[in-house]
């Protein structure tokens, strides 16, 4: 089945329950998407576990989306082990009471899910018997996933990316990021001096001395080859396949006398 024709299904299944039909992003990863009222959110998860044509028989996760002032969205992806396609079930409860059914007697494996989403977001989920902590130490106050919680590590140090939700937009802009352990120009150390200087630098410390400005060579005219230094006489250079020769032997002359010692 594609995905519309699951969810098409489901909400078929639900009548005359007001359930919302859809197709989540994803391209070749899309599932079918089916909204429905708190009321009827196990009657949902039941439909599309014991149906023959869906069989979602595998509880894959549940967890919560913060949507501020609308409440929570709680969200559940089924998948169907046999027909090899997925489902994702959605519910909107309210900011001020946000209950609803646990679905642990139809996937006891929903049990960690629930007590996450309880402990992260602050849902209740009712029939579950057993919603104690299951991250945080039981001493930890608030709920971290919601929107309106401030880290302790925002309120500690300024936080150099987004504002806090409910924070006043006045100082402009965000600062700038550095990677960690490198510090801001003029925090520390020295700052380099430009050329010209005289060596007063900007930094807390003073500057460094400008370095002298080497002389380069001109560069030579575009297309012109630049003239090689005489170095003495070049060799003559073989013809292939010679033997180099060496310089010609000096032979004693025919009517040289010899000197006396030559004997």
């Amino acid at each position: 089945m594609t995905p519309e024709e699951v969810a098409r299904r489901l909400v078929a299944l639900l009548a005359p329950v007001e359930a919302t039909a859809s197709v989540s992003g994803g391209q070749g990863y899309a599932r079918a998407t089916v909204d429905v009222p708190p009321a009827n959110w196990p009657d949902a998860v039941r439909a599309a576990r014991d149906d023959a044509e869906l069989g979602c028989d595998f509880f894959d996760w549940l967890s919560a989306v913060d949507e501020l002032a609308e409440g929570f969205d709680v969200v559940a992806h089924l998948w169907s082990t046999r027909h090899r396609h997925g489902l994702l079930l959605r519910t909107r409860v309210s900011r001020e009471a946000p209950v609803v059914a646990s679905v642990v007697d139809l996937f006891p494996g929903a049990a960690w899910h629930e007590r996450e989403t309880h402990e992260m977001f602050g849902i209740g989920f009712d029939g579950h018997g057993e919603l104690r902590p299951l991250l945080l130490p039981p001493e930890f106050e608030g709920h971290p996933l919601r929107k309106e919680f401030v880290l302790a590590a925002r309120v500690a140090k300024p936080w150099p990316g987004a504002k806090e939700p409910g924070e006043s937009e006045a100082g402009g802009g965000r600062r700038p990021m550095r990677p960690p352990g490198v510090p801001a120009p003029g925090e520390w150390g020295t700052t380099p001096t430009p050329a010209g200087a005289a060596g007063v630098g900007e930094g807390p410390r003073g500057g460094t001395p400008a370095r002298p400005a080497r002389e380069r060579p001109a560069r030579p005219a575009p297309g012109e080859r630049p003239a090689r230094p005489a170095t003495g006489e070049r060799a003559v250079r073989p013809t292939p396949g010679e033997r180099p020769t060496g310089p010609p032997r000096q032979e004693p002359a025919a009517d040289a006398t010899p000197e006396e010692g030559d004997h």
